[in-house]
C-alpha cells in the first residue's frame, strides 16, 4: 500500500486552529483553576445541625420572615406558602397576580416592606404574560388571613419576549426605602446594553412604583428612567452590606464568569461586551475580552461557574465565626459558598454542605440569628443551620 502523506499547508502568517486552541487553553487555565484574584476555594466541614422545617415544596425560590415567626416561601410553580411552627401549611395563599410558570419563570422573589409592621406591604416578583411574550413584574399586596388583598402591580418589564430564561428577579430595599429589582437579559445578550430596554439591568423605584427623580437616566428620552445600572446578564442574588449599606449583587455568567458586583449608580457592568466567561460548547470568547474602559470590573468572579443563587450577609449571633461573611447558594455544585471579606475585598472562599442538601436556591439570615436555606427540587426543603454537634 502506498504510504500516507500529509499535504503541506500554505503559510498564511496566522496561527493554526490547533495553535489558537493551545494559546486559549494556556490563557484560560489559571482562570479555570481558581476563583477571582487567585483564590482557591477551601472545603470546610459543617459540624452543626441541619434542621428540616418543611419539605414537599415545589421548586421553592425565596423566603421572607414575618414578624410573628411565620415564614413566607415562594414556589416557582406559582404558589405562595406559609411555614408556621415548623410545619408547612397545607393550603397555599390565595389572591396572587397572573403568573406564568415556564422554564426559569414563575413566582420568584418575596420581600417585606421595611415598615411592614406599620403598612403590611408584601412584595412579589414573578414572570407574567403579555402581548409580546412574558417578562418580570413586581406586585405588592397585604396578607389578610390566607389571602392577598389590595394587590397592585408596581413594575412591568418592557419589552416582554418569548424566551423562558434569565428573568433575574431578586428584590431588595435600601436604607432610604428605595426598592431594587434585578432583571436578566432574557437570553438576548444585546438587550443588556440598551438603555431603552429594562432587560439586563438593576431597577430602582419608590415603594409604590414611582420613579426616583435622581435615578441616573431620568433626563434621557432614549432611556428607561427606572434603570439604575445596566450590562447585567442574570442577577439572582442581592443584599445590602450591613455596614456600608451598599447594594451587592451576583449574577450568572455563561460558561465561567459568574460575577459578584457592588452596584454603583449609572454604571455599565459590561455584559455581553466584556466577560470572564466563554460560549457554551465551543468555548470561544464573548464580546471584546475581559475589560474595556468605561465598563465596571466585577469585584469577584468564579471560573468555573458555580451557578449562584440567593445571597445574605450573615449578621446573626449564633455563628460568631461567620459574622459579616457573605453566603451564596450554588446550584451547579450543590453547596453553600462562604466568602470572607476584608472591607469590600474577598480574601477567602469556603465551600460547605457539598451534596448534602442539593441545589441551594436561596440563603437568608433569620431574625433569630440562624441561617436558612431553600433547596431547588420538585420535593424542595426549607432547612435551618444551627451550631452544635
Amino acid at each position: 500500500m502506498p504510504k500516507a502523506t500529509r499535504r503541506q499547508q500554505p503559510d498564511t502568517g496566522r496561527p493554526s486552529h490547533g495553535t489558537v486552541a493551545l494559546i486559549l487553553l494556556l490563557w484560560l487555565w489559571p482562570l479555570w483553576s481558581h476563583s477571582s484574584k487567585g483564590l482557591k476555594p477551601v472545603t470546610v466541614d459543617f459540624t452543626g445541625r441541619i434542621v428540616t422545617l418543611a419539605q414537599g415544596l415545589e421548586h421553592p425560590w425565596s423566603m421572607a420572615f414575618l414578624p410573628d415567626g411565620r415564614i413566607l416561601v415562594t414556589e416557582r410553580s406559582g404558589r405562595l406558602r406559609l411555614v408556621e411552627n415548623g410545619r408547612l401549611a397545607s393550603q397555599s395563599i390565595f389572591g396572587l397576580p397572573n403568573i406564568i410558570s415556564v422554564g426559569q419563570g414563575g413566582l420568584l422573589d418575596v420581600a417585606l416592606h421595611p415598615d411592614y409592621q406599620k403598612n403590611g406591604w408584601i412584595y412579589l416578583s414573578f414572570s407574567a404574560p403579555g402581548p409580546t411574550g412574558m417578562g418580570t413584574e413586581v406586585a405588592r399586596a397585604r396578607l389578610t388571613d390566607n389571602r392577598l388583598q389590595d394587590l397592585e402591580i408596581i413594575f412591568r418589564l418592557e419589552r416582554k419576549s418569548s424566551t423562558a430564561h434569565h428573568f433575574g428577579s431578586r428584590l431588595a430595599f435600601d436604607r432610604a426605602g428605595y426598592l431594587y429589582i434585578s432583571i436578566g437579559d432574557r437570553g438576548k445578550r444585546p438587550r443588556a446594553q440598551m438603555l431603552h430596554d429594562h432587560a439586563g439591568s438593576i431597577i430602582r423605584i419608590h415603594d409604590d412604583g414611582r420613579i426616583p427623580a435622581d435615578n441616573p437616566f431620568t433626563s434621557r428620552p432614549d432611556a428607561k428612567p427606572e434603570i439604575f445600572s445596566y450590562g447585567h446578564r442574570n442577577p439572582q442574588g442581592m443584599a445590602l452590606h450591613p455596614t456600608t449599606g451598599q447594594l451587592w449583587i451576583h449574577e450568572h455568567g455563561p460558561q465561567g464568569g459568574d460575577e459578584l458586583n457592588i452596584i454603583h449608580k449609572g454604571r455599565n457592568y459590561g455584559w455581553p461586551i466584556i466577560t470572564y466567561g466563554v460560549n457554551y460548547i465551543s468555548g470561544t470568547t464573548i464580546g471584546e475580552g475581559v475589560s474595556k474602559p468605561g465598563m465596571q470590573q466585577p469585584d469577584y468572579y468564579w471560573i468555573p461557574s458555580i451557578a449562584p443563587s440567593g445571597m445574605t450577609f450573615y449578621t446573626g449571633d449564633k455563628f460568631h465565626q461567620w459574622r459579616d461573611s457573605l453566603f451564596i447558594g450554588s446550584l451547579k455544585f450543590r453547596l453553600l459558598t462562604r466568602l470572607v471579606l476584608d472591607g469590600n475585598s474577598v480574601i477567602r472562599e469556603e465551600h460547605l454542605l457539598r451534596d448534602e442538601l442539593g441545589r441551594i436556591r436561596d440563603v437568608r439570615t433569620g431574625p433569630d440569628g440562624y441561617l436558612y436555606l431553600l433547596t431547588d427540587a420538585a420535593n424542595g426543603k426549607l432547612v435551618r443551620l444551627e451550631p452544635g454537634g
